[in-house]
């Protein structure tokens, strides 16, 4: 398997976490993720997801729609009005889904088979498309930037996050939303053979020259992104050895298999929200970043690293969060303080 990463280098665009949008019952704010889950509140489906611009959408679209509704107004990017208030012509939105239109391609095949193509409704054919949830995102907020679905599996999160870091770094969007969403349905809930999840979640990307020029404070910056053979090639390709202390590790139940990886994540922080909350899928890994974002925040001590895959699977993805350089304490300050 080709190894591939991507490091913050000298010279390279700064991207940040700017805003985080939450779509998920029992989990009202992503502070939330570090408690006992699912807890008391968070997003109610029976009622958040209805309203005009919400009708002739499939559930994943509508859920996706709420999340990137709220990291919007998180990251002061949208006004009272609900419209986008950013550089709509760069900004980029990718999507992590798994199973997210599958209801509505198997509704539309069980329509066929039934009555025919003529059975088909008009406003159900959208449904159909594998980037029905990011075009509806973008038509939604006017955004022409790159538009894409990630359909990865274990690793899809984390890859989209990847992905629309390494457009903004590559001077490609100015600016990306980056939403992970699964429906709660019996398609996805037959596909997996347990019980799915309703869940969405949405961070805002920029540039962190971006963020500073317009006020926004931000909250943790992407420093390294890999995707690998294992877990250790993982974090060395993150540039996670050489930037200091784990303090928080997202993971999803995989264990580290040889000492490099165990040194490294052996006083780490370990959170697997998918043994919590369920099964997560393509959402995972974009949740995995918000809580880092709200980790690092806080001020905690340590960086943030998300993982996904792993043995059981063709790759692991990695991400590194840290804060952001603005925030961090210069040279003769750690020096200080060591």
């Amino acid at each position: 398997m080709t190894m591939t990463s991507t490091r913050r280098g000298a010279d390279a665009r700064e991207v940040v976490v700017t805003g985080v949008g939450l779509a998920l019952p029992g989990v009202a704010t992503p502070g939330d993720l570090f408690g006992l889950l699912p807890g008391e509140g968070g997003f109610d489906p029976v009622t958040g997801l209805v309203g005009r611009e919400l009708r002739h959408k499939d559930r994943a679209s509508r859920l996706a729609l709420r999340a990137a509704e709220f990291a919007l107004h998180d990251a002061a990017l949208a006004d009272a009005d609900g419209l986008f208030t950013g550089a709509a012509g760069g900004t980029a939105v990718v999507v992590s889904t798994n199973f997210g239109n599958a209801d509505g391609v198997c509704g539309a095949v069980d329509t066929i088979a039934a009555a025919g193509v003529t059975g088909l409704s008009p406003l159900g054919l959208p449904q159909t498309s594998s980037n029905v949830i990011a075009g509806w995102v973008a038509i939604r907020y006017r955004l022409g930037g790159p538009n894409l679905t990630v359909s990865n599996g274990a690793t899809s999160g984390l890859d989209a996050v990847t992905w629309a870091r390494n457009l903004i770094v590559a001077g490609r969007a100015e600016a990306a939303i980056v939403v992970g969403v699964e429906p709660g349905n019996h398609v996805a809930t037959k596909i997996l053979g347990e019980q799915s999840t309703d869940a969405a979640v949405a961070v805002v990307l920029e540039p962190v020259d971006a963020a500073a020029s317009r006020g926004a404070r931000p909250r943790a910056a992407i420093t390294g992104c890999a995707r690998t053979r294992n877990l250790t090639e993982a974090l060395v390709s993150t540039g996670a050895p050489a930037e200091g202390p784990v303090g928080l590790w997202l993971t999803d139940g995989a264990e580290p298999a040889d000492t490099t990886a165990g040194r490294l994540l052996a006083a780490a922080r370990r959170i697997d929200l998918e043994s919590q909350l369920g099964p997560l899928s393509g959402a995972l890994g974009v949740l995995q970043c918000a809580a880092a974002a709200a980790h690092l925040a806080s001020g905690a001590t340590g960086n943030a690293l998300a993982t996904a895959g792993g043995p059981r699977h063709d790759a692991t993805a990695a991400l590194l969060l840290t804060p952001p350089r603005a925030l961090r304490p210069s040279t003769q300050e750690r020096g200080q303080h060591s």
